[in-house]
């Protein structure tokens, strides 16, 4: 009803398909002759015309989506597009082309383009919306009542009218009367005509109706389409790896060498990995990190217990991971259609044994960085420290493609590590929208380090990108301190086809409140060929934004500080270095594939003079058939003995599922992971009928008291293990 009464105005277009020759540019191979097809939309590319026709073996197709075309204005026939997820193609119209000019490609792609950035774009009913929304069964309802009582009363005043008129006696009425017979005649044409209007305004909301199901209409057209694009490609390659034979041309000669590329990278964090399990006194670092490292090592590698008395942890889960090769996760979202993807039900394999609150209890691995910065008097040092403890909150997500478990509403998880010294519980304080919030403390009241998480997930395509909203907060309790900033995004590529590899983009500001002080980090895309993969660069500032200090490394591997004026000086020069290798390749290098590419280098160039501030542990040799787990995630989920009495019954220890799926019973976990499910659903559903409020146990809703942000602080008295009234979640 809104629409028609605000009057907006409606762009509805049917675009008919443009297709013909044109030069496009590849990685490797310059410059390659297609046939280009433009329809609903989306921009597609054959060998041949014949398998346009027949629509099979499609070499690749883009999403116009926000596309923006750009020319070259001493080349008449070159243009290029760079879509909404930057990438950039270029294409050539034949020289000899009669019928098909570089400007009527240009017209057609921007009426392709302006038709896909509206369908895809449109935006979900608000509540207020769906309010004024009327159901069609009360629509039709209204309306066969609306009829019915404007035909009575028409009948009615007919008769009433015609009485009057044959009446001998009317000319004898007192005229009062017959006023008032004009008086309700008038009333009753009136409301005939407002009984018209409401039948009118009910006539445009059905074509409103009609409107937005059409837009729905095109837009699942649009997104099924490129769905079943991918499905037919993915079974191809199913169907070629299972013959024994590489897949025939439905992948184009650049991704074959994208996944040569992929192939080399492995190895080289292969190389990688070998180089971090040296020694690391040669790399700089100090002696007691060394020493804690050491004696971690020895623990995931299954030596005796540690001399000073602390508890030996578990090495291995219980059973290894099961194979997901048989298992498709186009499988899933093409059932899925249309849905918000947050709400999107996975199958238990895609899942690692742990739950997203253990999943952020990973940022205290590295907690001798906080211990280590407390220990320094010059605030300068204390950022260094903290941006590698930021740096290496994010380190444990490498090559972690498994999805946690989500937390139900009300579960909690509590980690007590004597020896890296801290405590840490969280707690599930929203299911819709899902947001986690956690505290940690040092056990010897050195730091407070808290925060609340809530995962925004979008999906591209082929990948799916992870916002995680939130602040998160660092007290140096000895230093009267505190940081805050939130995490880089973090993306999973090929989703659909390919191996999965991830990556951290975005940049992270880190502010000390008392001083001034910033450290802006960027965690830097890919970029072409690699070049860029995994890499952090930033620098500390002063209030008054001057540049303290430089740090640079990848958050795979490591990070390191240099003074800012030698680290300019090398990125200087390193840019001169790139400039000159990138004129020497052909300019079709712009365009980029989802395949991971291969890093430029096995580790960090260092830099002369500058200081190692973290670096990686090696993970455990079992690492590949337990989830890719760190030595820390091995233990997260570990129940002692004695532990059971002690924890709460809302731990997520408890869980069935993840204990089932730790322990190999993928059957199992999958059965509890739906009762689990429902029995949450019901739990909302009473709530509901009640009209009753979900109230958090140990955490509450309040502003961030250093940056005003809204957050959610912890309430204490955990650690009194008091407790009563908790809910029944298991």
């Amino acid at each position: 009803m809104k629409h028609i009464l605000i009057g907006n105005k409606v762009v509805y277009k049917v675009l008919k398909r443009y297709e013909g020759p044109l030069w496009k540019s590849s990685r490797f191979f310059g410059w390659r002759l297609f046939w280009v097809v433009l329809e609903h939309g989306v921009l597609s590319w054959y060998r041949k015309q014949p398998d346009a026709v027949r629509n099979i073996y499609r070499q690749g197709c883009k999403h116009l989506t926000q596309a923006v075309c750009t020319v070259k204005s001493t080349d008449s026939c070159l243009f290029f597009i760079k879509c909404f997820d930057d990438t950039i193609h270029g294409f050539r119209v034949p020289k000899n082309s009669l019928q098909q000019s570089r400007e009527d490609w240009l017209e057609a792609i921007e009426d392709h383009s302006a038709y896909s950035t509206h369908y895809c774009s449109q935006d979900q009913l608000t509540d207020d919306e769906e309010e004024d929304a009327i159901s069609a069964v009360d629509l039709k309802e209204s309306l066969e009542k609306a009829q019915t009582c404007q035909q009575k009363l028409d009948r009615e005043i007919s008769t009433f009218l015609k009485m009057i008129k044959e009446c001998d006696m009317a000319k004898d009425m007192l005229p009062s009367f017959l006023q008032k017979v004009e008086v309700v005649s008038e009333a009753s044409r009136e409301t005939c005509v407002a009984l018209s209007d409401c039948l009118n305004l009910f006539t445009k909301q059905e074509r409103v109706r009609n409107f937005k199901l059409e837009q729905e209409q095109e837009k699942n057209k649009i997104l099924s389409e490129a769905l079943e694009t991918l499905a037919t490609e993915h079974h191809e390659l199913e169907r070629s790896l299972a013959e024994g034979s590489p897949p025939r041309s439905i992948l184009s000669e650049d991704e074959f060498y994208d996944a040569l590329s992929e192939s080399e990278s492995e190895r080289s964090l292969s190389r990688l990995e070998a180089v971090t399990a040296c020694s690391l006194e040669e790399e700089g670092e100090p002696l007691s990190s060394r020493k804690h490292r050491m004696s971690e090592g020895k623990d995931c590698g299954g030596g005796d217990a540690l001399s000073n008395g602390i508890k030996k942890h578990r090495t291995s889960l219980p059973s290894p991971m099961f194979s997901r090769n048989d298992f498709s996760i186009w499988s899933i979202l093409r059932k899925c259609i249309g849905m918000e993807l947050s709400k999107i039900t996975m199958p238990v394999i895609f899942n690692e044994p742990l739950s997203f609150l253990q999943r952020l209890t990973e940022y205290m691995e590295h907690t001798y960085l906080i211990h280590k910065a407390s220990s320094f008097s010059d605030s300068v040092e204390r950022m260094q420290c903290v941006a590698a403890f930021a740096v290496s909150a994010v380190a444990s997500q490498w090559e972690r493609t498994g999805k946690p478990f989500n937390p139900l509403l009300g579960e909690t998880y509590e980690l007590v590590r004597d020896d890296l010294g801290f405590r840490l519980i969280s707690e599930q304080v929203s299911h819709h929208p899902p947001i986690s919030a956690f505290h940690a403390e040092g056990l010897n009241n050195d730091f407070i380090f808290h925060g609340s998480i809530y995962p925004k997930l979008k999906f591209w395509g082929k990948s799916v990108e992870a916002e995680p909203k939130g602040t998160i907060t660092l007290e140096l309790l000895e230093h009267s301190e505190a940081y805050t900033w939130t995490n880089p995004t973090c993306c999973v590529h090929n989703i659909i086809v390919g191996k999965l590899w991830i990556e951290q983009y975005g940049n992270v500001e880190i502010t000390n409140h008392k001083t001034g002080d910033k450290c802006v980090l960027n965690f830097k895309p890919c970029g072409l060929f690699g070049k860029e993969l995994h890499k952090v660069e930033g620098y500390i500032q002063d209030k008054s934004k001057k540049k303290l200090c430089a740090l640079y490394g990848k958050w795979t591997e490591c990070l390191y500080s240099v003074d800012p004026a030698t680290f300019d000086a090398y990125k200087k020069n390193d840019k001169k270095n790139t400039e000159e290798k990138k004129n020497s390749k052909q300019m079709s290098s712009s365009e980029e594939s989802d395949e991971m590419p291969m890093p430029d280098s096995e580790s960090v160039s260092v830099i002369p003079g500058s200081a190692l501030l973290w670096r990686i542990a090696p993970r455990p040799p079992n690492s590949a058939q337990m989830y890719n787990f760190t030595s820390f995630a091995m233990v997260l989920n570990e129940v002692d003995k004695g532990m059971e009495s002690v924890i709460p019954k809302t731990d997520c220890r408890l869980r069935p599922d993840i204990r089932a799926m730790e322990n190999g019973e993928i059957d199992q976990a999958s059965e509890e992971k739906k009762r689990l499910e429902e029995k949450q659903r019901a739990a909302r559903k009473n709530r509901s009928k009640s009209e009753e409020d979900w109230k958090t146990r140990w955490f509450h809703q309040g502003p961030n008291p250093y940056n005003g942000a809204q957050d959610w602080l912890y309430s204490g008295s955990y650690w009194d293990r008091n407790y009563f009234n908790l809910p029944d979640i298991y």
